[in-house]
C-alpha cells in the first residue's frame, strides 16, 4: 500500500526508513486528533514494511525551534477523555511498535512531550537550541504511571530532577544525564538520525523486537494500556495551573 496524506504530518521514505515530520501549529501540541493521526501514520508504515522485516521510524519536528510542547491543555478541560483517546494510546503504540523508533528532537520539548520522547527507543537532540523539561509538579498534573518511563529509563537522580523538580536540560546536559543518545548540529540532525536508523533497522527482521522491548519497558506499556480508551472513569484531571 502507498503511504497517504496526513493531517499536519508529512511522511518521507528513505528506503526502509520512514521520517514522520510533525507540522501542527502551535508547537506540535498533542490533542486527540493529532495523536491519532500519528498512530495512523505508524500503522500505515508498519503495513508498508510488512512483518518480520527491516525498518525504522524517525519522528521529528518541523523546525529548529520546537519538537513538541506537550498536551493541548485546553482540550483536556473540555474533554475529560482526551488523553485516554489520544496521548496515552500514542505512547502505548510506540512502546509496542515492531520497528525501532527515533525521536529527532529538533527544538523545545516540554511537558507531555517528554514521555512522548522517552517512548521512543533512541533520542537525538539539537546541540544548539531547545530545552527538555517535564513540569507536572508545577502544573498540578498527574496520571497513573506518569513516572514509570523516567524511572525505568533514567538514573534515579535524573528521574527525580525530571519529575519532582521540573528541571530544564539543554541538549548537552541531557546527553550528559543519559536522557538522550546523541546531540547534533541543526543542519546535520536528519543525516545523523538517518545514519542511526540504518544501523538499527535490521534489528526488527526476526520479528521479536517489540517482545524484547517489552522485557525492558513493559511495565510502562501496561500502565498506559490500562488508561487508554477508558471512558467509565476519569483517569486524569485538568491542570491546576498553566504556563
Amino acid at each position: 500500500m502507498a503511504i497517504g496524506e496526513y493531517w499536519n504530518l508529512r511522511v518521507d521514505r528513505h528506503d526502509r526508513v520512514f521520517v514522520i515530520t510533525m507540522q501542527k501549529a502551535p508547537e506540535n501540541r498533542l490533542n486527540v486528533r493529532f495523536a491519532q493521526e500519528i498512530i495512523r501514520a505508524l500503522r500505515d508504515i508498519e503495513l508498508e514494511l510488512g512483518s518480520d522485516s527491516e525498518g525504522c521510524v524517525i519522528i521529528r519536528g518541523n523546525d529548529e525551534k520546537f519538537w513538541c510542547t506537550g498536551l493541548d491543555l485546553d482540550e483536556g478541560e473540555r474533554n475529560p477523555f482526551a488523553n485516554s483517546d489520544g496521548f496515552f494510546p500514542l505512547l502505548a503504540t510506540l512502546l509496542d511498535y515492531p520497528f525501532p523508533t527515533i525521536a529527532l528532537i529538533t527544538g523545545h520539548t516540554f511537558g507531555g512531550a517528554c514521555p512522548f520522547a522517552l517512548s521512543h527507543d533512541y533520542r537525538i537532540m539539537n546541540s544548539k537550541r531547545g530545552f527538555f523539561s517535564m513540569p507536572p509538579v508545577n502544573l498540578g498534573l498527574h496520571f497513573p504511571g506518569i513516572g514509570t518511563l523516567p524511572r525505568l529509563k533514567l538514573h534515579p537522580q535524573v528521574a527525580r530532577k525530571m519529575l519532582l523538580e521540573a528541571h530544564k536540560w539543554t541538549g548537552k546536559e541531557a546527553l550528559a544525564d543519559g536522557i538522550i543518545d546523541e546531540i547534533a548540529e541543526p543542519s546535520e540532525m536528519l543525516d545523523v538520525a538517518l545514519k542511526k536508523a540504518r544501523e538499527i533497522q535490521g534489528r526488527a527482521k526476526m520479528g521479536v523486537y517489540s517482545l524484547l522491548r517489552n522485557e525492558l519497558w513493559g511495565e510502562a506499556a501496561e500502565k498506559l494500556r490500562n488508561i487508554s480508551y477508558v471512558h467509565g472513569r476519569a483517569v486524569t484531571a485538568p491542570a491546576k495551573a498553566k504556563i
